[in-house]
This record gives C-alpha cells, structure tokens and sequence, in this order.
C-alpha cells in the first residue's frame, strides 16, 4: 500500500474570537489553498487553542443564529459547552464528549459555556468542524446527535495508546455518528514514542491536526502542537509517532464534488440557493429560539 505523504504543514493563524467565548485560529478556510473546495467536504474548521476564561455569571457564547446547507461538529477536549437549536437538539458536552448538528434545511442555534462551569471558568479547548451536506440532504429535516466519550469506540493500541472513533471506522471499528457521506474522524491519544498508523482511500481529504503534543508523521515531518498537517491526495496509509505524550485529531472524507456556494452561515450549490435561504430565514421559516 503506497504511502500517504505531508503535503504541507500549517501554522495557526491569529487567532479571533467568535462570540464572546470562542476564541479560534481558522484552518479552514485558511491559507495556502487550503479553500473548501481542497478540503471538501470539510468546509470549516475552527479551533480554540488552550485559553483561560475567568469566572463569570454570564455564561461567553455566540448568540442566536442561522445555518443550512451542512452540519455542525463541535469537539470538546477541555471545557464545556451547552447548545440549544430550533429543531429541539441540544445538550451539555463535556470533555471528551461530540455535539453533531445537522442544519440541513435550516435552523437556529446558540452555543454557550455551560452555566456551571462558566462560574468557576477555567481552560477551554475545542474544535469546530462544518461538514458539507450532499445536494440531495441539505434540505432534509434537522438533527442532533449528542456523542458522549463513554459511546465512542476506542481502539487499544497496548503500550502505544488508544484511538478513539467519533465517525467512520479504524481497524474495523466503528464510530458512534452517523454521517451523509464518507467521513472519518477520530482522535489519536499516544503516549511518547507511540505510533498508530491509519489507512484512507487516495482522493479522501485527510489532515491531522495536533491538540497536544508533538509528532512524526512517516517517521520524518514533524508536527507541533496546534499545527495541522495536511496530506496530499495520492497513497493511502500513514503512521504518525507521538516524540512527546499527544493527542492528534484525524479527518479524512470523500469529497462530494458538487458545487459549493457559500454565504456566511448558509452553504448551499447556486446563488439562487442562497437568496432562497435568506428569504426562508426572514419569513421565519427556520423556526423560534429565545436568544
């Protein structure tokens, strides 16, 4: 099996906040041509490197807005984060734990800190993921699944460490989520000198981005924290070894191949689409959530 090669490593760009209590370096859409379509159907990532929050009794979050056309996928590795939408999903996720948003044809949400742990505050990490939805599910009705640590699968690695699997599959492993097209996501938790190795089809979009720690992907190209390395689309397997105790977020997913029409938190095919989802959204077509 031929292996899959580095095509570049990426370096956190500045970063800036979302709300009040996101504080992210965006990938994707990011720099050195690493657009949606390249990253398809990956169409945004965002992640909030380790930041400390002081207490407060007004929980930080992003207030009341609109999506369609994808799926939202928040990743929580430090902190917690409580999400309520139009469609009646919502949920607390802690560490550990996967909130999968299906906007589909549209709805309203809000993402906070969790009241509780926005009193005490603390270090807050996470990752946003937005996943494209094929022509033919964008406007399929929503929904919401929550993904607790304890149901993802986890494969023992012995002495190495563990993988542990929030969609698709590893080692014939299957993850909890359920996804519209091809998708593999999974967090790579090593300890020093560990290695795992991970196998995706040539054209699958695949990237791996460092939460904690430092790695060798193929035993040469070294990743530091909070850096992502992206693959290039020819081979099929990789390993990546673990120079200090890491934790390493994997992607990888079959591009759709369809047009991507993007307009801040409507992504659809067409600009008539598009025009088509601000009217929905102004006749109230999305629903009703208390800000």
């Amino acid at each position: 099996m031929a292996t899959k090669k580095v095509e570049m490593v990426v370096a956190p760009k500045p970063a800036h906040f979302v709300g009040d209590g996101f504080r992210v370096h965006n990938f994707i859409p990011g720099v050195n041509g690493m657009d949606m379509k390249r990253m398809d159907p990956f169409i945004m990532l965002d992640y909030n490197s380790k930041f400390h929050f002081n207490g407060t009794e007004t929980p930080r979050g992003v207030g009341v807005h609109p999506h369609r056309g994808f799926e939202t996928v928040t990743i929580a590795y430090q902190g917690k984060v409580q999400h309520h939408d139009s469609a009646g999903g919502g949920g607390i996720i802690g560490k550990g734990d996967v909130q999968w948003m299906t906007a589909a044809k549209g709805v309203l949400h809000k993402e906070y800190h969790e009241t509780e742990w926005a009193k005490e505050g603390g270090i807050f990490q996470m990752v946003q993921l937005w996943v494209n939805l094929p022509s033919t599910d964008k406007m399929s009705d929503p929904k919401y699944q929550s993904i607790k640590n304890s149901d993802m699968k986890k494969v023992d690695l012995g002495e190495n460490g563990f993988v542990e699997i929030i969609a698709g599959t590893y080692q014939d492993q299957q993850g909890p989520a359920t996804t519209f097209s091809p998708v593999h996501m999974m967090n790579a938790k090593l300890k020093k000198t560990g290695k795992a190795e991970f196998n995706f089809p040539a054209n699958f979009n695949t990237a791996a981005l460092v939460i904690e720690g430092s790695i060798l992907v193929n035993g040469e190209e070294k990743v530091k924290t909070d850096h992502l390395a992206l693959f290039k689309n020819e081979g099929e397997s990789f390993t990546i070894e673990a120079t200090e105790d890491a934790v390493v977020l994997i992607i990888s997913g079959q591009p759709l191949n369809e047009p991507i029409y993007p307009h801040g938190p409507f992504v659809m095919n067409s600009r008539e689409e598009i025009i088509q989802a601000f009217e929905d959204y102004n006749l109230g077509k999305f629903g009703y959530l208390a800000d």
